[in-house]
């Protein structure tokens, strides 16, 4: 079964889909199950990208499992076998569903960015800083910094686009203990993980984490280190003054911004050389990070 766009599971409880997700209740835990809908813009897109739901959830578990002597994590299981029966039901969670501890996110997203990119490089460009941190003057678009830094940012309402702010903004919204303990952990997660992607021909330019409490301790829940939630460039490509090109979704972007859309639903559909070349930049993507050849 190559394309979900949503799920039906008669046999669980559906509490909402979100942009790409659907997630339900089975009662102690829940079931995250990533579709392969695609947003851009903060739209969700009329056409699926097939197979990238089952490409990043195993790109997260890969770092889950490469993490779990750093961090606890929210999953209790990388199937739904076991805890859902329906042959038909399994089928559409293939690769795609994971079972997790009911954690209570955190209200700020984590960000942490190791190079001079997108919103933080406009920034740069303005006022020598991001997020408000003064940066070394001299910098080119895809400078390395001279060391990460957190950069964390609102959640915004559903419609509504996410803010960034500053370490002290933060500290405001968690308690003063909790903020550093997760910066703490987002910088040393991030510098651990660009070190493995280097080894792999990678640069972690910026990722997203997200954090929760579970039982009044901090995990690691959501997706992570995907493309969707971080900015990979290939080493090869790479060059300084310049943006180098991504494993995500640029392409879909690079269309949807020369059909001059006002970034309002509806999309444009996408043209099936769009949809095709965005599948396989995913399925690099996997391979590349993990060292694995992607079978469905």
């Amino acid at each position: 079964m190559a394309v979900i766009l949503e799920t039906n599971i008669p046999e669980a409880q559906l509490l909402f889909r979100g942009k790409v997700r659907d997630i339900y209740d089975l009662g102690e835990n829940l079931m995250l199950v990533a579709t392969d809908r695609l947003s851009a813009f903060d739209v969700v897109l009329p056409d699926p990208i097939p197979h990238k739901g089952q490409i990043l959830t195993q790109i997260s578990n890969f770092w889950f499992e490469r993490f779990k002597g750093l961090v606890e994590n929210h999953l209790v299981a990388t199937d739904a076998h076991g805890y859902i029966k329906d042959k038909h039901s399994l089928a559409q969670l293939h690769k795609r569903a994971i079972i997790v501890k009911k954690a209570e996110p955190l209200a700020i997203e984590v960000i942490v960015r190791g190079y001079l990119a997108g919103s933080g490089w406009l920034e740069y460009q303005r006022a020598g800083t991001i997020c408000g941190i003064k940066i070394l003057p001299g910098l080119q678009e895809a400078s390395r910094l001279p060391k990460p830094i957190f950069t964390p940012s609102t959640k915004a309402p559903k419609g509504q686009h996410d803010e960034n702010i500053s370490p002290e903004q933060a500290a405001g919204i968690l308690g003063a203990d909790l903020a550093r303990q997760v910066e703490r952990l987002a910088l040393e997660l991030y510098k651990d993980a660009a070190a493995y992607a280097e080894t792999r021909g990678i640069i972690l330019c910026d990722t997203k984490f997200e954090f929760g409490l579970f039982e009044g301790k901090l995990i690691l829940i959501d997706e992570v280190l995907t493309p969707d939630s971080s900015r990979f460039w290939p080493r090869d490509k790479y060059q300084e003054g310049s943006n180098p090109p991504s494993y995500d979704k640029q392409y879909v972007r690079d269309f949807l911004t020369a059909q001059r859309w006002d970034k309002k639903p509806p999309a444009p559909q996408l043209p099936l050389q769009v949809i095709q070349k965005t599948t396989e930049k995913y399925i690099e993507a996997y391979e590349s990070l993990t060292g694995a050849r992607w079978s469905e």
